[in-house]
Formats: structure tokens, C-alpha cells, sequence
């Protein structure tokens, strides 16, 4: 990390957290941020769903909701970004406060709501899109839709055409009895809605599924079944959690839902078992607590073709994704892996 960026996270952290978010964002949008250009190697270029990655190391969805610093981010040394969720409608989420900073914790409580500009402001950002980049959009539904499951299909007909993936989010905690939807007869039914749509896109674009890591094992064992079925082309283990073990900060009793590093592993334990549930059929993209190059690898190593990041860039900077490829590239070379697919799944038995 930089002086300036140093600097720049101390000035950050005397605000508001939402009000820190907006801000970093517009320092995005204006230039003020040192960005670290293309990370790659023979060893950390990959392959994911079709979807050819520079490197492994993805931004997750709800850093750029609205999909307003795409250029910035093009450059900020991610192998790949997630903007969203977008909804159809605008709305407007829940209340504030919602976001909260747990710094004892390294970790973060959020309770947004899906808050964002909607889908038609949304696609006219993405058409305006770097085509040097590998984007996908969140998916998401309105609070007060009559019908959640029509909403993600809306929204992905709406907007795919300007996308290189989608990802069905049906396990945010913020909006009531959205994680219904992960249950076996409705999940099947959104997907079916889902991958209808995509088929009627003119460019087939693979459709990931993000999953809560609160399952139980049987619930676990259905989304897995229920993911094979449906044709999705990739997995994302996995979304906030509702549990606050091992908490410290004054904080941890706030609503919604938790991130950062006290999901990591149990996150990972999930992605290791449902890993091991889809025999490699499906590739799997592993989120919860990265904030290192040796954590990354451990989400790979246990199952995951690709990682993505968001919480730890509060604590670490924007910086840290390149850091955290770099990182990944010595693991790999140390490992004697000529190339990162080679590592993935090659100690998930330590994680079951």
C-alpha cells in the first residue's frame, strides 16, 4: 500500500462508513486513486465458466452498485468486477445507519436493502462499459415485487447484453424472505426463469448462483442439486452471514448481514463441501474473508477456480487485489503449480 493510499484510508475511516464508501467512489470517478493496472502470469491466467480471467482475483458485487466507476476499476487490478445489485426498480433501501465498521473485527455489518438506481440507469452505464474488462452485474428483486422470481429474469434481459456474466443473488439477509428462494422448488423455478432468459440473449453470456453460507447441510446438499439441474455454469460460496460468534465490536449485535474475516473459514467450509458435493462439475468462485494472498489460496486450494473480494479493501485499500494476485502468483510458483487450475481442490479434504 502507498503513502497516498495509507493517507487516503485514515481520512476515510473519520467518516460515516456509508459516507467513506461514497466518497472513495467519487475519488475513483475522479482520478484520485493510484491504480495498479494489469496483474497477470501464466500461472494466474485461468479460465472460469468460459470466461477468460487475467488473473483469479474478483471484485464482489455491491462495491459499485450503480456500475458508476467502471473505467477506474477496469484498471485497479482485478481479474474481473461485479457491479450490482440492480433491481428493475429503483428503490431506495432500508433506513440509515446500515452500514456498520467493525474494526476489532476486521469486518463489516451491513443492512442495504438492495439500494440502487435500478436497471435502466444501470444498463446505460454498462453500455458505456471497457470492453478490456471481465464484468458480470448482481441480480437482484424488488422489496415490494409481486413476483421476486420474474424480477432477476427482468433484470437480465434488461441488461445482459452488456455483460460477460450474471449472477443470480438470492441470499442477501437484507430483504424479507429473499433466502426463501434457496429452498429446492423455488430455487429451481427462479432458475428456469433465469436461463430463459438468457437463452433469448443474442450473446450467451454463464449465469452464477451466489449462495448464503448459513445453509444446513440438507439445504446445502439441495442447492447443489438444484445447481447442476438448472444448467447455472458457476457457483459463489458465499454471501453475508447472519452469525455473530467470536464478535468483539460494539457493533456486532446491529441487523443484516456479516463480512470480512470472521466468515472466512466458514465460508471456506462450505465451499469445500460443496466442492466436494459437485465433483468438480461446476466451477465455484469462493467470497467470504479474503484479505491475503495466502487466504486467497486456501479458498482455491479448497475447491474454488476463483476468488473474490470486497470487505478487507475497507481495511486493506483498493490496492490490495493486485496485492493479493501478486501474492497468489509466489504461492503458486512456490507450490510448484505451473498454473492456478492445477491448484484448485488440492487440499479440500482439509476443510471437510
Amino acid at each position: 500500500m502507498s503513502l497516498l493510499e495509507r493517507l487516503g484510508l485514515t481520512c476515510l475511516r473519520k467518516f460515516a462508513p456509508e459516507t467513506a464508501h461514497g466518497l472513495a467512489l467519487r475519488a475513483l470517478q475522479l482520478g484520485a486513486v493510484p491504480l495498479s493496472g494489469l496483474v497477470t502470469s501464466d500461472r494466474l491466467r485461468t479460465t472460469v465458466a468460459g470466461l477468460n480471467l487475467p488473473n483469479p482475483v474478483g471484485l464482489a458485487a455491491g462495491f459499485d452498485k450503480n456500475a458508476t466507476a467502471l473505467l477506474p476499476l477496469s484498471r485497479a487490478g482485478f481479474g474481473f468486477i461485479e457491479v450490482g445489485a440492480a433491481t428493475p426498480r429503483p428503490q431506495p433501501g432500508n433506513p440509515r445507519p446500515r452500514l456498520f465498521r467493525l474494526t476489532e473485527d476486521r469486518a463489516a455489518i451491513n443492512r442495504f436493502g438492495f439500494n440502487n438506481d435500478g436497471m435502466e440507469a444501470i444498463r446505460t452505464r454498462l453500455a458505456k462499459r471497457p470492453r478490456d474488462m471481465v464484468l458480470g452485474l448482481n441480480l437482484g428483486a424488488n422489496k415490494d415485487s409481486a413476483d421476486r422470481a420474474d424480477d432477476f429474469a427482468r433484470v437480465l434481459t434488461h441488461c445482459g447484453p452488456h455483460l460477460d456474466f450474471a449472477t443470480v443473488n438470492v441470499s442477501s439477509p437484507n430483504t424479507e424472505k429473499l433466502r426463501d428462494l434457496q429452498g429446492k422448488a423455488a430455487l429451481s423455478a427462479l432458475l428456469t426463469g433465469v436461463m430463459h432468459a438468457r437463452d433469448g440473449l443474442e450473446r450467451r453470456i454463464p449465469v452464477f448462483l451466489k449462495i448464503a453460507p448459513d445453509l444446513t447441510e440438507i439445504e446445502l446438499e439441495e442447492v447443489a442439486g438444484v445447481a447442476l439441474s438448472s444448467g447455472v455454469d458457476a457457483v459463489i460460496a458465499t454471501n453475508t452471514t447472519l452469525s455473530r460468534e467470536g464478535l468483539h465490536s460494539c457493533h456486532a449485535t446491529e441487523t443484516g448481514g456479516l463480512s470480512g474475516a470472521p466468515l472466512f473459514e466458514k465460508s471456506t467450509r462450505v465451499l469445500a463441501h460443496l466442492s466436494q458435493l459437485t465433483d468438480g462439475q461446476l466451477p465455484l468462485i469462493g467470497v467470504g474473508g479474503v484479505s491475503s494472498a495466502e487466504q486467497a489460496y486456501a479458498k482455491i486450494c479448497a475447491g474454488a477456480s476463483a476468488v473474490q473480494l470486497y470487505t478487507a479493501l475497507v481495511f486493506g485499500g483498493l490496492s490490495l487485489g493486485a496485492e493479493i494476485a501478486r501474492g497468489l502468483d509466489r504461492l503458486l510458483e512456490r507450490d510448484g503449480f505451473s498454473n492456478v487450475a492445477d491448484a484448485v481442490g488440492s487440499k479440500r479434504e482439509d476443510w471437510l
